[in-house]
């Protein structure tokens, strides 16, 4: 039997790849019986800070990531595709189905026990009955002193700030424009609207920013925010142009009424299947609500709009992977104990998703007597492991998955695409390699006794 501590994308992956290799599984989710603070619903695999997965593609490193999970069984993966929005190239879902969903198949699933309430310290384990904790990112205080003590000193901890998400039928459409990026995507009108600036406009917008109330982040100073997470008030702090080259990039944008890109846009993607509620791309952030309110009214169409939700800024707590996890995602010092999820030091709904796959197939061997194993760091899911178990420590960050982060080819192509997709598929080669050379217990698991 093997416990998991925490109900998110990593713990619902984790439970369900035990389960499916014929393991119980226990599975402890605190709320509602313990909230948070930008939780709003009882759901397992609640997405709070975005819909979207990001890309889909295999020519960037998080679409080859979902491929691989795609063909490990993934369950965040398939509930994914099965809910998914319009978003160009990328991957997006309907957060409350996506969250209906993912429910459902943990608690329908027979070798799945649910249980609701805070565990405030980590349980004992042993290689018959490992745990996994997979908390997340607003792992509670009891446990997170729990999870300090263990490492043997303060885990760190960063930010993340959350986008607005704004009502449909408030937006004036006759200002905004849809298309998608480089015209990527399956819609061929374009999957996003889009905001466009003149540059007035942008000046005014960007000076309105800089200088709007920021709410307090209480408890905590010295704030660090992950890089790829970033609010918008501290881009545009560091240079007038900085928002024209992150989140408000024009490039690849046809403004139908001009013939040409605008000088700056805000894209707005669809946040569920009936398309009422489009959420701020990459706009997370931690100003006032009422300033929000006025700021964000100056973006071109949203002047009359409604907001379903503003941002907000919440705590992220991570441990500091390289002194502690194996590849496997085991702790060294205690090798029934497993990590996973944002709390082991990854960054992005896939990535946590992804750690908590091998995390949930390793706690299943050892409890089955089976040797543990990780995929080939040429795999982005084994690049993933590799990373957060042999980082330099002393500099340790929270990363996405990126090419960089994998094994360069012998013979790389030229183009960086063709490298890029070159990558993709030796990664996906060798993954099928990897997994062919499991043995037939393991596969036996997951065809036979997963329903028994």
């Amino acid at each position: 039997m093997i416990r998991i501590i925490g109900g998110g994308l990593a713990g619902c992956e984790a439970a369900w790849q035990a389960a499916e290799m014929g393991v119980d599984v226990t599975l402890h989710e605190m709320r509602p019986v313990q909230p948070t603070s930008v939780h709003h619903t009882d759901r397992l695999a609640e997405l709070v800070c975005s819909n979207s997965f990001r890309g889909d593609k295999l020519d960037n490193a998080v679409g080859l990531l979902k491929e691989e999970m795609r063909r490990l069984g993934s369950l965040v993966m398939r509930t994914a595709d099965k809910v998914k929005v319009p978003a160009g190239a990328a991957l997006a879902v309907d957060r409350e189905k996506f969250a209906e969903e993912m429910t459902a198949a943990i608690e329908a699933h027979p070798r799945i026990r649910l249980e609701r309430g805070e565990v405030p310290e980590i349980p004992a384990s042993t290689e018959r009955e490992p745990v996994i904790i997979a908390t997340g990112p607003l792992t509670s205080s009891l446990l997170s002193a729990s999870i300090a003590a263990f490492v043997g000193s303060q885990h760190l901890a960063f930010f993340d700030a959350i986008s607005p998400i704004v009502m449909a039928e408030t937006i004036d459409m006759s200002k905004v424009f849809r298309a998608s990026r480089w015209n990527r995507g399956d819609n061929a009108d374009g999957d996003y609207l889009n905001c466009p600036f003149n540059k007035e406009e942008y000046l005014r917008f960007h000076d309105a920013i800089v200088t709007a109330e920021k709410a307090s982040v209480h408890d905590f100073d010295n704030t660090k925010f992950f890089e790829g997470c970033l609010p918008i008030e501290v881009m545009a702090h560091r240079g007038v142009d900085t928002l024209r080259f992150g989140p408000m990039k024009p490039a690849g944008l046809d403004d139908p009424k001009t013939g040409r890109w605008p000088y700056a846009a805000v894209q707005l993607r669809q946040d569920n299947l009936a398309g009422d509620h489009y959420s701020l791309v990459g706009f997370q952030t931690q100003l006032k609500w009422g300033e929000q309110a006025r700021v964000l009214k100056m973006i071109p169409g949203l002047e009359n709009a409604e907001f379903v939700r503003f941002g907000m800024i919440h705590r992220n707590t991570y441990i500091n992977g390289p002194t502690i996890l194996e590849a496997t995602w085991q702790t060294r010092t205690r090798p029934s104990l497993f990590f996973g999820g944002q709390v082991s030091g990854v960054e992005g709904y896939v990535e946590s998703s992804a750690s908590g796959l091998i995390a949930g197939i390793n706690a299943a061997r050892l409890s089955l007597g089976l040797e543990l194993t990780a995929p080939p760091r040429t795999t982005a899911i084994g690049a993933l492991g590799y990373y957060v178990s042999h980082a330099d420590p002393a500099h340790y960050d929270p990363s996405n998955i990126t090419f960089g982060i994998m094994p360069a080819l012998e013979k790389p192509p030229k183009a960086k695409r063709d490298r890029q997709l070159a990558m993709s598929d030796r990664a996906l080669r060798d993954l099928d390699e990897w997994r062919s050379g499991r043995d037939p217990l393991a596969h036996a698991g997951r065809a036979d006794v997963s329903h028994a």
